[in-house]
C-alpha cells in the first residue's frame, strides 16, 4: 500500500510513530519559512509541517498549490501548545514531513472546497470535486452505512439478496416507462423497471419466501427536490404474513437503521393512521406529525349560511369547509404576511384565504377583525369559535372547496406556517398511514385507476364486493410516513388468480389485454401462489432526510439536473446513424 494510516485516523495514539499519508491538499501555509499543508482524505484532515531543513521535501512544498495530490512522509509529533485545534480528531498532533512526493497536479478548481453558495450547475458539472467538500463525502459515507446495516439487518433475519432484470417489460406503476429499443429483435423494446414488483412477487411463488435487493429504479417523469430520472429502493418481500407481521419488522429494520447510523432511539411502537384521518386532520397522506396545527372541519355550521363562497362546497358531497387555528396568529402575522400567504395557496388551486383575526374573544363578535364576518351569523361564529377552541390573539384560515383543493392548500399552508413559525418540534415522528382506498375515478377516462398498483390486495375475499362496492373499497395498502416525507411503501399482494382478474376487470383491462401484459403473471397465480406481500423504500430519499440534505441529489453521486440531464457527461446525446440502423429506429425531421 502507497499509505499506513488515512489522514483522519493519525491522532496521539500514533505519537512519534514515522507514518505515510497520501491526500490532497486542502489549505497551503507558508508561514515565514516553514510550510504548513492540511492534508486531506476521506477520513478527514490532518497538519503537515515542513521544515527548510528537509531541503527537498521544503523545496517540494513551495510548488504545491490546493488539490494538488501528495505521498507524504514523516513523523507525528505533539503541536506546540497554543495551537491546538479541538474541532479536529487529529487536532492536539501534526506530521513533521521527511518527504513530500507530488503524485499529481491540479489547475485551480472551478471552486472552493469551502465555499458555501456554489451555485448547483456548476457543483454537478464538476460533480467528482464537489464530491470532495467534506459535507459531500459525510452524506456518501452515511449512505454507505445506511446499505451496509440494512443489508446485515435482513441478512440476519433470513432474506435472501436476489437480483431481478434491468430488461423487462412495460408495466403499469404510474409514470412513463424508459424504453431500450431491441437489435435482435426489430421494433420491440425492452422497458427499464420501474419497481422490481412483478418479479419478487414471482419470487415469493417460487418459494424463496423472503427477499430483498437494494435496486436501481427508473421512471420517465417530471422531476421535483425529492424526484430522479433513476433512484434506489430497497425492495422487500415476504411470504405467509399479514400488515402485522410485515410493519413489526420494518419498525425493528428503522429502528436499527437510526440506531446505527444516527445513535437515535426511534419508538418501540410505530403509530397507526388511516388514511381519511390523516386527510381530515392534516390534509395529507404523509402528515408531518411534528407541527401541533390541526385542519378542523366545520362545513355543517357552514350549510345554511348565506354566503355561497362556504355554503356551497358545505353543502357538495365533493366539498369541504375546514378551519385551520394558529395559536398567536393575530400577533404572529401582519396583514402583508397573510396576503404572501393567500397568494401561496393558490398554487394549490385555492380561490382565496379567508381568516378571522381574535382581537379579543371575551367581547364576542366585537373582538374579532376579518372581512367575512359581515357574511356570517352571531351563532355560526360562536360555533367555529368554539369547535377550533380558539383564543384571544389566534387566528384562524378557512379553505372552502373540492376537498381535494381545501386538503392540499391547508395542509401545505399548515406545513409553511410551522416551517415559517418554528413551529416544528425536534426529532423523529414515524407513522404508518393505512386504508388507502383500492381504487380512484379518473374524470379523464371516465373509468377507475388503483390508487396504489393493479397488484395491490383489496380488504375483502369476496370478488362480488369489487363489482358493487369499488368506490367505498379499501385496499391493504400501507406507507410508512416520516417527519412528513413518505420513505416507504406497500401492501399485502393479490394472490389468487380470479381475484387479480377481478381487478383487472374493474380497471378496464379486458381477457385479451390482461393476457398481452400479464399473461405471465395470471398463469404463475394458478400454480400455488403463497399469501405475501411486501415494502421498498426509498434510499435516496430516506439519506436525505438522515443527512438533513434539502434535496435527493445531495445523496446521490451522480444525479440528474431537473430537466434529466446529466451535465457531467453531458447525457442524454445524440446517436450515431450506424447505432440507429442497428436499432431499426429512424428519427423524424420535425419542420418549425
Amino acid at each position: 500500500m502507497m499509505r499506513s494510516h488515512y489522514c483522519g485516523e493519525v491522532d496521539r495514539r500514533l505519537l512519534n510513530e514515522t507514518i505515510t499519508l497520501c491526500g490532497w491538499v486542502h489549505r497551503r501555509r507558508d508561514h515565514g519559512g516553514v510550510i504548513f499543508i492540511d492534508l486531506r482524505d476521506r477520513a478527514g484532515l490532518v497538519q503537515v509541517v515542513i521544515n527548510p531543513d528537509t531541503a527537498q521535501a521544503f523545496a517540494t512544498a513551495e510548488q504545491v498549490r490546493n488539490e494538488y495530490v501528495l505521498k507524504i512522509q514523516g513523523q507525528v509529533r505533539h503541536r506546540p501548545q497554543g495551537t491546538v485545534n479541538s474541532d479536529l480528531p487529529s487536532g492536539e498532533i501534526e506530521i513533521s514531513a521527511q518527504s513530500v512526493e507530488v503524485l499529481n497536479t491540479s489547475k485551480t478548481p472551478p471552486f472552493q472546497l469551502d465555499e458555501k453558495d456554489v451555485h448547483e450547475e456548476n457543483r454537478l458539472r464538476y460533480r467528482y470535486i464537489d464530491l470532495r467538500r467534506p459535507e459531500m463525502l459525510a452524506r456518501m459515507q452515511l449512505r454507505a452505512k445506511v446499505n451496509h446495516v440494512a443489508r446485515t439487518f435482513l441478512d440476519a433475519h433470513g432474506f435472501l439478496d436476489i437480483e431481478t432484470p434491468m430488461l423487462t417489460k412495460a408495466t403499469p406503476e404510474g409514470a412513463r416507462d424508459y424504453l431500450v429499443p431491441s437489435r435482435t429483435h426489430a421494433g420491440e423494446f425492452f422497458a427499464l423497471p420501474q419497481s422490481p414488483q412483478l418479479f419478487k412477487q414471482l419470487l415469493m411463488m417460487s418459494g424463496m419466501d423472503r427477499y430483498y435487493q437494494i435496486v436501481r429504479c427508473f421512471r420517465d417523469e417530471d422531476l421535483r427536490a425529492d424526484r430522479q430520472p433513476e433512484f434506489t429502493q430497497l425492495d422487500i418481500e415476504m411470504s405467509f404474513i399479514n400488515e402485522d407481521d410485515l410493519r413489526q419488522i420494518m419498525e425493528e429494520l428503522l429502528r436499527t437503521l437510526f440506531k446505527q447510523c444516527l445513535d437515535v432511539d426511534l419508538p418501540e411502537k410505530f403509530p397507526i393512521m388511516p388514511c381519511s384521518e390523516a386527510l381530515r386532520r392534516f390534509g395529507s397522506d404523509k402528515p408531518d406529525l411534528r407541527i401541533p396545527l390541526e385542519l378542523i372541519d366545520i362545513g355543517d355550521l357552514m350549510q345554511a349560511v348565506e354566503f355561497k363562497v362556504f355554503s356551497a362546497p358545505a353543502n357538495d358531497v365533493k366539498g369541504r369547509v375546514a378551519a385551520l387555528r394558529l395559536p398567536q396568529g393575530g400577533q404572529k402575522l401582519t396583514r402583508k404576511m397573510i396576503e404572501d400567504y393567500s397568494q401561496f395557496v393558490s398554487i394549490y388551486g385555492a380561490k382565496g384565504l379567508a381568516y378571522i383575526k381574535i382581537n379579543d374573544l371575551a367581547i364576542g363578535r366585537e373582538g374579532l377583525q376579518s372581512p367575512i364576518l359581515k357574511f356570517l351569523p352571531d351563532d355560526v361564529i360562536a360555533a367555529i369559535l368554539q369547535r377550533t377552541g380558539a383564543q384571544t390573539d389566534d387566528l384562524i384560515f378557512f379553505g372552502a372547496d373540492k376537498a381535494k383543493v381545501v386538503n392540499e392548500a391547508l395542509g401545505a399552508l399548515r406545513l409553511k406556517l410551522g416551517q415559517d413559525l418554528g413551529l416544528v418540534a425536534q426529532g423523529w415522528r414515524p407513522l404508518w398511514v393505512v386504508d388507502f382506498p383500492m381504487f380512484e375515478w379518473d374524470d379523464k377516462t371516465h373509468c377507475w385507476q388503483a390508487l396504489h398498483h393493479p397488484f395491490t390486495a383489496p380488504n375483502t375475499q369476496n370478488i362480488e364486493d369489487l363489482q358493487t362496492d369499488a368506490g367505498e373499497l379499501l385496499s391493504r395498502a400501507y406507507d410508512m410516513v416520516l417527519n412528513g416525507s413518505e420513505i416507504g411503501g406497500g401492501s399485502i399482494r393479490i394472490h389468487r388468480q380470479d381475484m387479480q382478474a377481478a381487478v383487472f376487470g374493474i380497471l378496464g383491462i379486458g381477457q385479451e389485454e390482461a393476457q398481452e401484459k400479464f399473461g405471465f403473471l395470471l398463469n404463475a397465480l394458478q400454480y400455488g401462489c403463497p399469501p405475501h406481500g411486501g415494502i421498498a423504500f426509498g434510499l435516496d430519499r430516506l439519506t436525505m432526510l438522515l443527512t438533513g440534505a434539502n434535496s435527493i441529489r445531495d445523496v446521490i453521486a451522480f444525479p440528474k439536473t431537473q430537466s434529466a440531464q446529466c451535465l457531467l457527461t453531458n447525457a442524454p446525446a445524440p446517436a450515431s446513424n450506424a447505432q440507429l440502423q442497428e436499432l431499426h429506429i429512424r428519427l423524424r425531421t420535425t419542420t418549425a
